[in-house]
């Protein structure tokens, strides 16, 4: 009979053990103690348990749970803390308990702060580090990032294998890159967003510019010359005209000149004067 009542005893103990665990209570009570007479002092409450006295007749008297959204993960406190609250740019990720305060996490493209997660900062990428005022900033120079949200870390000095030779510096993204080559030769990649680029490139392209124009120039100079060359108008030679000279020569060319002229017209009088005579004969011989 007495044994019955033992087993049902445990059984209950159980089963109300199993309800407050699923319901989220905290059991109540001191943990371990020690005996003082006929009191017991308590040594370390049960989790989530705060300390009423510290010593009396039953332990499960000397602590009890802490309030609503408050949390000990201390053994042996009389007061417990309050839950943090998930504000502003958090999110909550678990809920306060009498034991764990409450997990908070950050919005997307933001990283807890520190390690309670009190507050949110912007995550920083690879190649740069955080900074004052919750801000980011490019790795120094001779340093390099490439994680996320870390602290910039010096670039190597020297290759961990003794024959590989350095073939790459490192960048504000990368360490040195190292190769087992006799004669390395030493590659300055550029860095991304270098200020010095942009004036370089763009004095190439005026340059260039500059003698393509003046080449396309000469080409052009030369080709008109080539084209009026060829294209070359004859001038008209004026005949020459000569004033009259006292040469024996010329007088007589022109002396014979005029006598064929007075030849000419003699020649034509005659023939007037033939007629003439003719048609006289005929008047003279009609019957009057």
């Amino acid at each position: 009979m007495r044994m019955t009542g033992v087993l049902w005893m445990m059984c209950v103990s159980v089963l109300i053990h199993g309800c407050c665990c699923s319901l989220g209570l905290t059991e109540r009570g001191c943990r371990r103690w020690t005996q003082k007479g006929n009191d017991v002092c308590c040594d370390a409450c049960k989790t989530g348990n705060r300390l009423v006295k510290r010593c009396g007749p039953r332990p499960a008297d000397l602590c009890k749970p802490c309030e609503q959204d408050t949390f000990t993960v201390k053994a042996l406190t009389y007061e417990c803390e309050g839950c943090n609250q998930c504000v502003g740019a958090q999110i909550l990720l678990k809920a306060c308990t009498t034991s764990t305060d409450t997990v908070c996490g950050c919005k997307e493209g933001l990283i807890c702060g520190d390690g309670s997660c009190s507050f949110c900062v912007k995550q920083c990428g690879k190649g740069e580090e955080p900074a004052e005022g919750r801000t980011c900033r490019p790795c120094p120079d001779g340093t390099f990032n490439d994680q996320l949200h870390q602290k910039c870390k010096p670039w190597s000095t020297k290759c961990s294998n003794p024959q590989d030779r350095i073939v790459v510096k490192g960048d504000a993204f990368n360490d040195i890159k190292c190769a087992n080559i006799s004669e390395a030769k030493v590659i300055n990649p550029p860095k991304r967003g270098d200020p010095e680029e942009a004036p370089i490139v763009v004095v190439i392209m005026i340059v260039m510019t500059v003698v393509l124009s003046a080449f396309i120039t000469i080409v052009v100079i030369l080709k008109m010359i080539q084209n009026r060359r060829k294209t070359k108008i004859p001038i008209a030679e004026t005949p020459t005209i000569r004033t009259p000279t006292d040469d024996p020569k010329t007088l007589i060319a022109v002396e014979c000149s005029f006598h064929e002229a007075q030849q000419e017209q003699g020649s034509s009088s005659e023939s007037l004067n033939s007629g003439d005579s003719t048609n006289q004969l005929l008047m003279n011989g009609r019957p009057q």
